[in-house]
């Protein structure tokens, strides 16, 4: 289940989208789950019954609508080496339609890409999909592709049908020469004027397989070590081997194992080995120069987590002296010195000390100073070392009175050039990592190997991003448990340029003269940059066509939005398209707003009132005075009628009873006392 999780998380399932277009994708299968980034992972272990599983993705757009794709997990073995390789392949599309623009602006679909194993065996010509233009359903359309691998270097791997869009692969893939393809797709009306698609980018990625063995980057490796080194904290050399299979998948993951040791001596496995950062560190104490002064390390170097293909290498350790023998006097009675002479004069040659060294000849742990620490109140005496720099010679510095000092007693302390120590390796050797700081929330690092992935989509153009680079601080802890030490290490990723952002206007409303106003320069960003950038092309859509036009500067970076025609004042809508060099486009709303006046001193004051229209002011007016003629004719006509006579309501001598009004749906009691139909006695 670990093997399927890894590998299901490489792969990017197509899922037609916009983040801010599609609702959360989900799964028909509840054994895998769909995250909002279109990775598909499992939720718990899958057994491959026949080989192979099939479930189905959803996902939602805007308006509702469902889009579906079909998920294909399967096995593909290939034997090398008696090994046996796991791949996973998702199956893409059947048919891919040209994306449609809505009012949005922005494509409404993402292009799904098409995954192809590596090393396939066919057969040739292999079918990939197919491309549909939603006009052959009027009309014959023909399809082309171009871009790499089809009209480019390398030529020839991709052919299209021309007539019903069939997609083909001519040859097996190489995801170690080229991981993937970027290809534009065509199609346009056979024999038939004015009917073209815009070009639709394909991307075909390379899946990889384990077709490559780990390779020692050198053979042997060289490393040298103190003998005293302590025990698992000396790290003093690394070895390394890279894998030409995708890193970010066990295919390219190489670990490391110590296979053997020559001599195995005084213990098989004095040194231990990073399985992931190839270092080498002591593992036991015991070593001994005089003895055993160097140590071959046979090493294997494998992929797919140490089970896959291997290769073999190996470290060369020179032990180095440490100064673990202290040299010996030869006779300790020549400590002890009586002098027979009644007067020894100053340089005089008293004695010579002879002392052995089990360290190495010539060495400073060899070597050897020599030191009077008591006897010699006086100061009559000088201990110095001699040409063989084993050998002490005391000699008098000033004259000596037998007469005065029978007896002189020395005692004389030899000593190595080096300190008599023992070596302690002061290496930080880090047991967990984790995040320092991670400013968009991109990755995530392994707490027990120090393996970074990222986790969510990065982008160029974010905020977080400077100058194309996106800086992450990874931390290192080791294992003291009382004052553990951190090492900190800053990672940047270079991101990649891609074209995946379109141009815009930066401007948003603009002013006008409806006479004689020179063009206006607007501006157009594109986030994306060079190379997916300028030269831009603009188009007037819809009702603006018939009264705007425009043209491309100098620099290519802007466009002038032209007034053709003579216009009513007042603010009008104008939507402009604009095309990157690689067609992607987003259209642009402008108000402009259109005045009656001559040249570029834009005026609309002398014909608006509070901020309106002369048209519109006149027609409130009109308004205003049509209510007020309504109201004088009703005042006349009710002053006429109030001067004839007024028939009571009900005659005086109507016996019926009086009318009640009850406020309750139904009436009260007294209406069914009523003996005839109210309704009939309320007139107008």
């Amino acid at each position: 289940a670990h093997y399927y999780n890894e590998s299901l998380k490489q792969l990017l399932l197509w899922v037609e989208k916009q983040t801010w277009q599609v609702a959360s994708p989900y799964s028909v299968d509840k054994r895998f789950d769909v995250n909002t980034d279109g990775t598909v992972t499992l939720k718990r272990q899958v057994t491959l019954h026949e080989g192979h599983e099939v479930f189905s993705v959803h996902a939602c757009d805007s308006g509702g609508e469902k889009h579906t794709v079909s998920i294909k997990v399967e096995h593909i073995h290939h034997h090398k080496e008696h090994h046996m390789d796991r791949v996973m392949n998702i199956s893409s599309p059947e048919v891919l339609t040209f994306p449609k623009s809505s009012t949005g602006a922005k494509r409404d679909w993402l292009i799904p890409p098409f995954h192809v194993p590596e090393n396939s065996r066919g057969p040739f010509l292999m079918k990939l999909g197919q491309i549909k233009s939603d006009f052959a359903e009027e009309t014959q359309m023909v399809y082309s592709i171009t871009g790499e691998g089809a009209d480019q270097d390398p030529k020839g791997i991709f052919t299209v049908e021309r007539l019903s869009g069939n997609l083909f692969v001519t040859q097996p893939l190489n995801r170690e020469k080229k991981a993937s393809y970027r290809l534009i797709a065509h199609a346009v009306g056979h024999d038939v004027t004015n009917v073209e698609e815009s070009p639709m980018e394909i991307l075909i990625n390379v899946i990889d397989q384990n077709d490559n063995k780990p390779v020692f980057t050198q053979n042997p490796f060289n490393g040298h070590v103190p003998e005293v080194a302590e025990k698992g904290r000396c790290i003093f050399m690394t070895v390394t081997a890279t894998d030409a299979d995708d890193p970010e998948t066990h295919n390219g993951i190489v670990y490391y194992a110590v296979v053997s040791q020559e001599p195995p001596f005084p213990k098989p496995n004095m040194f231990d080995i990073n399985i992931l950062s190839g270092t080498i560190r002591v593992r036991e104490t015991g070593m001994d120069r005089e003895q055993w002064p160097r140590y071959t390390l046979l090493i294997v170097a494998a992929d797919m987590e140490g089970n896959g293909l291997s290769t073999t290498g190996t470290a060369v350790i020179t032990i180095t002296d440490s100064n673990d023998n202290p040299p010996q006097f030869e006779c300790l009675n020549s400590l002890i010195l009586i002098y027979t002479h009644h007067v020894y004069k100053v340089g005089h040659v008293v004695a010579k000390l002879a002392v052995s060294d089990g360290d190495e000849v010539g060495s400073p742990a060899w070597s050897t100073k020599y030191r009077i620490i008591s006897g010699d109140r006086g100061g009559f005496f000088n201990v110095s070392t001699g040409p063989s720099q084993l050998e002490g010679i005391i000699t008098t510095v000033k004259p000596l009175d037998f007469e005065k000092t029978k007896q002189n007693v020395l005692s004389v302390i030899v000593e190595n050039d080096d300190p008599f120590v023992v070596l302690t390796c002061m290496v930080f050797v880090p047991s967990r990592y984790k995040m320092g700081n991670d400013p968009a929330g991109w990755l995530s690092v392994s707490p027990e190997t120090g393996v970074i992935k990222v986790r969510t989509l990065m982008d160029r153009e974010s905020a977080y991003v400077k100058d194309g680079k996106y800086r992450a601080i990874i931390l290192a802890v080791d294992d003291d448990a009382t004052s553990p030490a951190t090492g900190t290490g800053t990672l940047i990723i270079e991101l990649e340029n891609v074209n995946d952002n379109a141009p815009v206007i930066n401007e948003r409303n603009i002013r006008f003269c409806n006479r004689g106003s020179a063009p206006i320069l607007l501006s157009i960003t594109d986030k994306d940059g060079p190379p997916h950038a300028a030269a831009f092309i603009v188009e007037t859509q819809g009702e603006t066509c018939k009264n705007w036009s425009t043209s491309i500067n100098d620099t290519s970076n802007g466009v002038f939005l032209h007034l053709k025609s003579q216009l009513e004042q007042g603010d009008y809508n104008v939507v402009l398209r604009v095309f990157d060099q690689h067609k992607l486009y987003q259209d642009s709303s402008i108000q402009a707003t259109v005045c009656d006046c001559i040249g570029d001193e834009v005026q609309c004051t002398d014909k608006q009132l509070a901020g309106m229209s002369l048209s519109g002011v006149l027609g409130i007016l009109g308004g205003i005075l049509a209510l007020l003629l309504l109201i004088l004719l009703l005042l006349l006509f009710l002053r006429r009628k109030s001067g004839t006579k007024k028939e009571p309501f009900l005659p005086e001598d109507d016996g019926r009873d009086n009318i009640y009004y009850y406020d309750e749906e139904g009436g009260g009691e007294d209406d069914n006392q009523v003996g005839f139909n109210l309704n009939k006695c309320i007139r107008f």
